[in-house]
């Protein structure tokens, strides 16, 4: 039986993103040994896309109220990277990491698969 997830990111800073995610994101966290954080994740889905090109995998973190965790991540100093756009399935917009990669945020406008 599938019991969980494990979401690797690659960064060219990993101390500086795992302090973020520590520290500004809020997430709880293991230290595997050695200052190796690994971090629990909120409650998941996972969703198979077609693919036009070569295949790839993307995170996004969800919240249920966008524009509330933005002015959160805004007093907090994150900068957001993408204006939110509003699609059928819900909004989306990107965060900042300290190495510089983005981290894309979104509010599903659908059904969600976590709350079953």
């Amino acid at each position: 039986m599938i019991s969980g997830a494990h979401v690797i990111l690659y960064s060219q800073d990993p101390e500086a993103d795992r302090a973020f995610i520590r520290d500004v994101l809020d997430l709880p966290g293991v230290d595997a040994g050695g200052g190796w954080l690994i971090f629990k994740l909120p409650p998941a889905e996972v969703a198979v896309h077609p693919a036009d090109g070569p295949t790839r995998h993307e995170l996004f973190l969800m919240c249920d109220d966008l524009d509330s965790q933005l002015d959160e991540f805004r007093a907090r100093g994150v900068a957001i990277t993408r204006p939110v756009s509003e699609q059928r399935w819900g909004k989306v917009t990107a965060i900042r990491l300290p190495s510089g990669a983005e981290l894309p945020l979104y509010q599903p406008l659908h059904p969600t698969a976590h709350s079953q």
